[in-house]
């Protein structure tokens, strides 16, 4: 089995744990979760528009990014925590606590949702509106089965979990890349990489809950 069909193999296992799940329900909350670099936003968004193709009304799956939750810049250098933004205490729990409530619940006809905008550095409110129509929530981010209080928390609200694993030497060269891709000189990539997003990583790799489905791979 060659690279492209295993990754294709992985793809379709977590696409059949997905549907098979749904079934029955009025609605299914799914968390993405894994280190920064393990491609969850990529596996999110390929899985909802899957998952919408396949729909007769294209109106089945949304996704709720954890990023969305990121605390303001200006917050941030308040507290003196701006050059970890993206370490667990950079974020707005409750409100991402709130929303997933809401969403479980599932009594409103449509829920706002934030996003985070990568060109401005800044979390949008209410960017993504999802309908209570849509049966299939897929939550991503790093810190959804974060074994420490308040994430584990969370765990309560998601009926499928999906860890992506993937090896900390393939994380560092993909993070290196996306600060390189940012205009940043391959010092300062290095520099940030290891500073922040992989002391993020290792926590997401020693302290995660177990996931109901674990996709072990080089690339994810």
């Amino acid at each position: 089995m060659n690279a492209t069909t295993q990754k294709e193999h992985r793809f379709d296992r977590v696409f059949d744990a997905i549907h098979e799940a749904a079934e029955g329900k009025d609605r299914l909350i799914v968390a993405i979760a894994g280190a920064p670099g393990s491609g969850k936003s990529t596996l999110s968004d390929r899985l909802c528009q899957r998952l919408n193709a396949g729909a007769a009304d294209g109106d089945l799956a949304a996704v709720v990014p954890m990023d969305g939750f990121h605390l303001d810049d200006g917050v941030l250098r308040e507290q003196g925590t701006l050059a970890r933004k993206g370490a667990p205490f950079t974020f707005d729990v409750g409100g991402l606590n709130s929303i997933l409530s809401r969403l479980k619940a599932n009594r409103e006809d449509a829920v706002a949702v934030p996003l985070f905008d990568r060109d401005l550095e800044i979390a949008r409110a209410g960017a993504r509106i999802i309908p209570k129509s849509r049966k299939i929530i897929l939550v991503e981010g790093n810190y959804l089965l974060l074994d420490l209080p308040p994430w584990s928390g969370l765990k309560r609200y998601f009926d499928l979990s999906v860890a992506l694993s993937v090896p900390f030497s393939t994380l560092e060269t993909r993070l290196i890349a996306r600060w390189t891709e940012q205009g940043f000189s391959q010092g300062e990539a290095r520099r940030r990489a290891r500073e922040n997003d992989l002391v993020n990583a290792g926590l997401v790799q020693e302290k995660g809950l177990d996931a109901t489905l674990v996709i072990e791979a080089e690339e994810a």
